[in-house]
């Protein structure tokens, strides 16, 4: 075997490519695929999460919820449970409705899901009598897309403009937005529909006779349409239509309706006639805060307001669509938008993408600037361009990766290249110093000085890239929301070290070469000068090739004299010292006891675990429930008390009031299914506020703040508010949720209350809640069946009548030829015909001989309650209890807790112990139990995979040193800092004050790979110096010397990079962990792994 091939694979990579023509090419080629991949890929805030779940409308009219329940709800349910992909079925079952919410799981792919779906519903339709009253499945399917990430609230202070005028510019809004490319939804929130009004006069009708049957068959036979064929006339084929279609109000006023004594009756005399806004079934109003004369915009006070809400078509750009969608708005003003209407960007998900990720390169630029500083301070300015030139190369790869993978610019991969940044240098400052370290004193060429440099580092350099991408890799697999969530930054960080590495080996001794020969060059003439010969060390310049004994003898003697002493004194007590055994046992009781309380600050809370913690968005929202009872007035005048505080708070720029409707949902709301939420009792307010630079307190803290006096307002007008922020990472249903089962519904309602009532006692939980509704009455008009088969009076006519009367009938539509949406020819009954009960039945029916009976003869009113609506999960009848927290320890977590005590002490409805379930429902039906949900799951699911990944990853890392160095016990030293980093990250957490997180767990993981690549430094160099010939001690010693450089430099560059995204909320536990961890670890590590190793290899030595 000749010398050459004593050389690694990776001395050999450099060989070939240092001094290669196509190695710049390469280099090149790399910069423009990372230039195309930021302006190719879309930039979104948060990052693309598969969830698709659908809402399947099943009504039933008449059926109570009980029957809903089992004839209904139930069978679909183990129809839909079938269904391949489906995590979870819920639904709530009311009087004359079944809603069901299928969930799949999390990265279903959208399009064969919903397939599926649609499949098993529509091949059982079958499951139910034809002729039992039950309607056909509406499936309506959402996902992550249907969220809107631009909204304009229209609004005018002109008196005499309404919601039904600022409706006609919405809907031409609609199909003006909707041609900007890559929109998807756009829709109109809170616009009153146009209708026909037919208001009957009760007295007219009867004097003439007349009944709604007779009104609704004049309509519809007068407003029918067919197209009749075709005639020649004069050689020319015309085409025949018979009839046309009522296009006026006027028009349906003039319909004959009848003939009296040989005269006919028009419309208009038994009626009012006019086209005009529907009766209110919401109130939407728009206002300003303080916060609105720092951005200039202009004042509004409780303006009626429509909101105009555009989503994107999945994979577009939010930032490009959200650009051009607010262009084309302005373009439109003065032409579709009146003069006096005003409109107001209330939500641009596409500027707050575009800022975060401008923002988060800024910080990347910036990290990569100040590592290059670090090289350039410790090597030179030459070795710190060759290492700056190689991250820049290497995150151009990343990016460009990072767009073929499929993934965003969203802030998630962004902060995982920021975070990568410190381990991505390290290959570059190894090779680097390296080659600087060999160059010192040498008289070789500097083509054999490069390969024999990334020689000696090349073996420990791959295996420590990949004991960094065995760390991190396994979080791939974390399942659940947080699973894909979270998924660029293993996945990018891992591509990111596999391009590091193939830049150190490939370009980087090219850059050297490039950057550093004519230094060497001079240095070597001055040497050559000053001693007037060239000495060789291991041949001549132009001898033999390199060998592996040149490379691990060459600069072992080449060490600064202090830092030699140095770790001689660190070292040598723990070596040959006589009291070396009591030196290694104090060290090791020490180390124990850091690590003892260092964990002790969690279970004394210095450290409060959480999944996520609060970001500092500029938006949140309150969500209204009055009485169910409560009329849209009563609802819309509590909400009004709210805006009236609101206008007042220095933060909020303005507010978007819904009253009766929802907002356009956010992901959060989405999830939470808040666009359900409809009827005169319940509302919400979107507030805005300005952003998070102009002002001190952050919203979570605004929120805590508002809550008290909000509250407080409203109380006593019965209602209930809960403050809703932005969740910071994938939302739930809830933080706090307790799932109630057992065999009755009204014992799961009792026990319900019961938590509740705990809830309320427990100090921090706020914006309580169970889905037990109020007891509500509702009128049961009975019909005497003897007396109306004797008065000749079908229930088919009372029905038409008394719908007529109380919400109105659609009997037909006109067909304007110009309106976007339908608009109704609407029967019904002044509001003075029916203000009670009395007056109904004071209305008169047509009956069968011809006669008008009035309702009273056979008709009785009877009270009865409203039937309570009833929750289904997988199967099971469930109620719900839902919370919050709120105060110092805002982890759902240490209130669930409290709660989970407080519940063991608690007696179920049967007189039995209340079991408890953490992470599974209960399995028997029979007796009652609860189960925990909400974020509660969420972190259980994800810190379980998580810890799953974790051993996963040290199991992989164990492997890879086995292979490397061919022992089962010499792995277990190098992993031995992998423990001490806890001594470093929780005493940091607690002295910034901040909660260990998902993030921070994500920063313990990659740790163990980042600290396990600087024992890999020390131990392979021990291990290769000793093969030279030097005695343990000093090799161990030299280790200390001479790998500290690049240790220090890599863990200084970890550092640096991490604390660009120490400000970050969501990702400061991350930055805490990289910050403190390495600080410690790494300083722990050049300490304690060479005396393990010594202790080690003169254990093994004595005993053999």
């Amino acid at each position: 075997m000749s010398s050459r091939d004593e050389i690694s694979i990776s001395g050999r990579i450099a060989g070939q490519f240092q001094n290669s023509a196509i190695t710049p090419l390469l280099g090149l080629v790399g910069l423009l695929l990372g230039m195309f991949a930021v302006f190719v890929t879309p930039q979104e805030e948060e990052p693309q999460i598969s969830v698709t779940f659908a809402n399947i409308f099943i009504a039933y009219p008449g059926a109570s919820a009980i029957e809903v329940e089992q004839v209904v709800s139930t069978p679909a349910e183990q129809v839909l449970a079938e269904v391949e992909g489906i995590k979870h079925v819920y639904s709530t079952s009311r009087p004359g409705m079944s809603i069901i919410t299928v969930q799949f799981e999390v990265g279903e792919n959208r399009n064969s899901a919903i397939l599926r779906l649609y499949n098993a519903i529509f091949s059982n339709e079958d499951f139910l009598p034809r002729n039992l009253g039950v309607m056909r499945p509406l499936v309506k399917p959402k996902g992550i897309d249907d969220v809107p990430i631009v909204t304009f609230t229209l609004w005018s202070d002109d008196p005499h403009w309404g919601s039904h005028e600022l409706a006609q510019v919405a809907h031409s809004l609609e199909a003006e937005l909707k041609r900007v490319p890559n929109t998807r939804d756009v829709y109109t929130v809170g616009a009153p529909d146009r209708v026909v009004h037919v208001v009957l006069d009760p007295q007219k009708m009867a004097a003439q006779q007349l009944s709604i049957e007779d009104l609704s068959r004049t309509l519809q036979a007068f407003n029918s349409v067919a197209h009749a064929g075709s005639v020649v006339a004069g050689n020319r084929q015309l085409h025949v239509q018979a009839g046309e279609f009522l296009q006026t109000a006027d028009e349906v006023a003039n319909l004959i309706v009848s003939m009296r004594n040989g005269q006919p009756v028009y419309l208009h005399e038994v009626a009012q006639v006019g086209l005009e806004a529907d009766q209110p079934e919401s109130y939407v109003w728009y206002g300003t805060g303080p916060g609105a004369k720092t951005l200039g915009d202009a004042e509004a006070r409780d303006a009626p307001a429509l909101t105009l809400a555009v989503a994107k078509k999945p994979g577009a750009n939010a930032a490009e669509i959200a650009r051009s969608v607010i262009e084309r708005m302005e373009q439109l003003k003065g032409y579709i938008i009146p003069d006096n209407v005003h409109y107001k960007v209330t939500r641009d998900y596409g500027a707050t993408a575009a800022a975060k990720a401008n923002k988060l390169i800024g910080k990347l630029a910036f990290a990569t600037f100040f590592v290059v500083l670090l090289v350039l301070l410790t090597m030179g300015w030459r070795e710190a361009l060759i290492v700056g030139m190689a991250v820049i190369l290497t995150l151009a790869l990343t990016l460009f990766a990072n767009w073929a993978w499929g993934f965003t610019l969203n802030r998630v991969s962004l902060f995982a290249l920021i975070f990568s940044i410190g381990i991505l240098v390290d290959d570059a400052i190894v090779v680097v110093e390296n080659i600087h370290r060999h160059m010192h004193g040498s008289q070789k060429r500097l083509l054999e000085i490069i390969p024999l440099a990334v020689h000696e580092i090349g073996g420990p350099t791959i295996l420590a890239t990949f004991t960094v991408i065995s760390a991190l890799l396994p979080m791939t697999f974390v399942t659940g929301l947080m699973g894909p969530y979270m998924s660029p930054i293993p996945i990018n960080a891992s591509i990111g070290m596999m391009l590091s590495l193939c830049v150190a080996f490939v370009v980087t001794p090219w850059l050297a070469y490039i950057g550093l020969r004519r230094r060497f060059e001079r240095q070597q003439k001055a040497a050559l000068s000053s001693h007037g010969h060239m000495e060789v060390a291991g041949g001549a310049v132009h001898g033999a090739p390199p060998t592996q004994s040149d490379a691990t003898a060459h600069g072992v003697d080449d060490v600064a004299p202090g830092l030699l002493r140095f770790f001689e004194r660190i070292y040598l007590p723990f070596l040959n010292s006589r009291r070396v055994v009591l030196n290694r046992f104090l060290l090791a009781v020490v180390v124990f006891a850091l690590i003892g309380l260092s964990l002790m600050l969690v279970t004394h809370r210095q450290v409060i675990l959480k999944m996520l913690p609060f970001d500092n968005k500029s938006e949140f929202q309150i969500v209204v429930d009055m009485p169910q009872q409560s009329s849209l007035q009563q609802t819309a005048r509590a909400m009004g008390a709210l805006t009236d505080y609101l206008s007042q708070v220095p933060e909020v720029v303005n507010y978007q009031a819904y009253a009766g409707i929802s907002s356009p949902p956010g992901f959060n709301g989405l999830v939470r299914q808040y666009y359900l939420r409809r009827g005169s009792h319940v509302g919400d307010i979107q507030v805005n506020i300005v952003d998070k630079h102009l002002r001190d307190r952050k919203s979570h803290q605004l929120a805590l703040d508002l809550r008290g006096p909000l509250q407080a307002l409203v109380k006593p007008m019965g209602a209930n508010i809960k403050i809703v922020e932005v969740p910071p990472g994938p939302p739930v249903q809830s933080p706090l949720v307790v799932e109630v089962y057992g065999p009755e519904l009204a014992g799961q309602q009792q026990l319900a209350r019961q938590i509740e009532a705990l809830f309320n006692m427990t100090p921090d939980i706020v914006d309580v809640d169970t889905s037990v509704e109020h007891d509500t009455e509702r009128l049961i008009l009975q019909v005497d069946r003897e007396r109306a088969v004797h008065l000749g009076v079908s229930q088919a006519a009372l029905t038409q009548l008394l719908g007529a009367v109380l919400q109105g009938q659609d009997l037909s539509y006109v067909h304007t030829g110009t309106d976007k949406h339908a608009t109704p020819i609407r029967v019904e009954f002044a509001p003075g015909d029916k203000a009670d009960m009395e007056s109904v039945l004071a209305l008169k029916v047509t009956s069968l001989r011809g006669g008008l009976v009035p309702l009273a003869d056979f008709v009785t009113v009877k009270k009865s309650g409203i039937d309570h609506a009833i929750h289904h999960k997988d199967l099971a009848r469930v109620v719900y209890v839902t919370g919050d927290m709120a105060g110092k320890l805002d982890s759902p977590l240490y209130g669930m807790a409290a709660i989970y005590e407080k519940l063991a002490e608690l007696n179920s409805p049967s007189g039995k112990p209340l079991q408890q379930f953490l992470i599974r429902q209960p399995t028997m039906p029979f007796d009652y139990a609860i189960k925990w949900d909400g974020e509660w799951q969420i972190t259980f699911e994800t810190f379980r995979d998580m810890g799953i990944a974790y051993s996963v990853g040290l199991l992989m890392i164990y492997l890879l040193v086995v292979a490397q160095f061919r022992s089962y016990v010499v792995p277990l030293v190098i992993m031995a800092p992998i423990p001490l980093t806890v001594i470093g990250v929780m005493p940091g957490h607690a002295l910034l004050g901040a909660q260990f997180t998902a993030t921070s767990m994500i920063g313990m993981i990659a740790l163990a790979g980042i600290i396990v690549r600087n024992s890999i430094l020390l131990v392979d160099f021990v291990s290769e110096t000793m093969a030279g010939g030097v005695s343990l001690a000093k090799a161990v010693i030299l280790s200390g010397a001479i790998r500290s450089k690049p240790i220090l430099l890599t863990g200084l560059a970890a550092m640096l990079g991490a604390f660009f995204i120490l400000d970050d909320p969501i990702f400061s536990g991350l930055a805490i962990v990289l910050i403190f961890g390495i600080l410690i670890s790494t300083m722990l590590t050049l300490w304690i792994i060479p005396i393990l190793y010594f202790s080690l290899l003169d254990w093994q030595a004595r005993k053999g």
